[in-house]
């Protein structure tokens, strides 16, 4: 159970997270609530990119929390019309934070690191040349695919739990990418506890090792979702519901990241609107942007199409 601190004992800490779009707004919302439970003086803002360009105000929000901000996150920062606006804010603020973590991201934003004693600047070689292993390629089931990216990011806190100095920090660093690409409400709010419990600094040390943080919860790389399941996420195509007399059988590709953090109404929507014509749907996602794995293992058998038409939701 994760530790409460006392009202009576509230110390403002302020984290703030910056990413490509708002997907995980949803998880975002409810972690902030039982955070706040446990760590009354917490404010916790996340901003997103993607509406800066039709909200100006939504820029100058960002740059002001970003200012203040005691642990900066920043990822999945690709496009220059995102990093831009955010990335003098960003530099300014690093040196005078309690830790910031650029992560998946532009080698600009990466650099920016600073966790402990781990920071990324003139790390070409070093650390900046094992997350580089972490990018995706085009060749399916290798060392560099989607499902080879997360066995390896899974692999890595295990190999530097006992290694001390600077590995306990560059550790930190892959249990938040972790806890990121795993978003869901619970990974959202162990990552917050987290990061706080381990870097909170200067007026807000007191909060060291105050905060359980629980490791992060790990999903499928590739399964089927449906919203009519218990669990919503299987791996088996007979957990599937069925039509009693369907007309035919549609697969819909479905980003991971959205279904962990149940941000699934547009995709509801759509699975719904299919069955109501007679349609069987198997709504499938793999890990990253590579959903062959997905593909050939749902909508093939024996390498013969095992759907009559193929509807991609992942944009």
């Amino acid at each position: 159970m994760p530790k409460r601190i006392s009202v009576a004992d509230v110390t403002p800490i302020r984290v703030v997270i910056v990413t490509m779009d708002s997907h995980l707004a949803s998880a975002a919302v409810r972690a902030r609530t039982t955070l706040q439970a446990e760590l009354p003086g917490l404010d916790l803002k996340v901003h997103a990119a993607d509406e800066w360009g039709c909200n100006p105000t939504a820029l100058e929000h960002c740059l002001a929390d970003i200012a203040t901000g005691d642990i900066v996150v920043a990822t999945m920062l690709f496009m220059e019309d995102h990093i831009q606006p955010v990335l003098p804010a960003l530099q300014a603020r690093r040196d005078h934070c309690d830790a910031m973590i650029g992560c998946l991201s532009a080698g600009e934003v990466v650099r920016l690191t600073r966790l402990g004693k781990l920071t990324m600047a003139g790390s070409a070689t070093g650390v900046l040349g094992l997350l580089k292993r972490l990018r995706g390629s085009s060749r399916p089931g290798g060392a560099s695919s989607g499902q080879g990216q997360m066995k390896m990011l899974q692999r890595m806190p295990r190999l530097l739990r006992y290694i001390p100095g600077t590995a306990q920090d560059l550790r930190a660093y892959f249990l938040t990418l972790q806890y990121w690409l795993a978003g869901s409400e619970q990974n959202f709010a162990n990552m917050v506890r987290y990061l706080v419990g381990r870097y909170a600094d200067g007026p807000r040390a007191s909060l060291r090792g105050k905060l359980n943080a629980a490791e992060p919860v790990t999903y499928p790389d590739v399964g089927l979702y449906h919203p009519r399941l218990p669990q919503r996420i299987v791996e088996r195509a007979d957990q599937l519901p069925a039509l009693a007399k369907p007309v035919g059988r549609v697969g819909v590709i479905l980003m991971r990241s959205y279904l962990l953090a149940a941000n699934t109404a547009h995709y509801d929507g759509v699975i719904a609107a299919l069955e109501a014509r007679g349609l069987t749907v198997v709504p499938v996602f793999a890990c990253g942007l590579d959903s062959r794995p997905a593909i050939e293992a749902y909508f093939q058998k024996d390498g013969v199409a095992a759907v009559d038409a193929v509807v991609s939701l992942t944009g």
